[in-house]
């Protein structure tokens, strides 16, 4: 069964509700278990997040853009943003056998991202006249 889907936000917290009904429509279309759903959700939630908050100057409205495509093999969820450059990608994995209170704030999300996902990949491109950060999240449903 192949479903492709897409879903336009702004820059704001309140979309992450619609985000999340987003990712549950695909991944009941596809018929994923209810862990595998959650995994997803946490997943998607975290990247989006980190470009609501970090990807545009404050005060500024900004797009971002989720492409979902499932096929037998592998769900696909593409993130873009016309935001300013960030490779999550690049983040150094963070120290988790370090206590909670002598832990860094952040980088727990891309963490997340990573441990759930397959594939993340982070291309900037030159789609858009300012440029676009495009992250690419991949599982594997085989």
């Amino acid at each position: 069964m192949e479903v492709s889907r897409h879903l336009s936000l702004v820059n704001n917290l309140d979309e992450i509700i619609q985000l999340g009904e987003f990712v549950e429509e695909i991944c009941e279309t596809i018929h994923l278990d209810a862990e595998s759903t959650m995994g997803m959700n946490l997943a998607m939630e975290e990247a989006v997040v980190n470009v609501i908050n970090y990807a545009y100057p404050e005060g500024t409205t900004g797009d971002i853009h989720v492409e979902a495509h499932a096929d037998d093999t592998s769900l696909t969820f593409v993130i873009r943003d016309s935001g300013k450059p960030f490779d999550p990608t690049a983040v150094k994995e963070p120290d988790t056998s370090l206590p909670a209170e002598e832990r860094p704030i952040g980088g727990l999300g891309i963490y997340l991202i990573r441990s759930y996902m397959d594939e993340v990949s982070y291309e900037r491109t030159t789609a858009s006249p300012k440029g676009e950060n495009v992250l690419t999240l991949v599982k594997k449903l085989t």
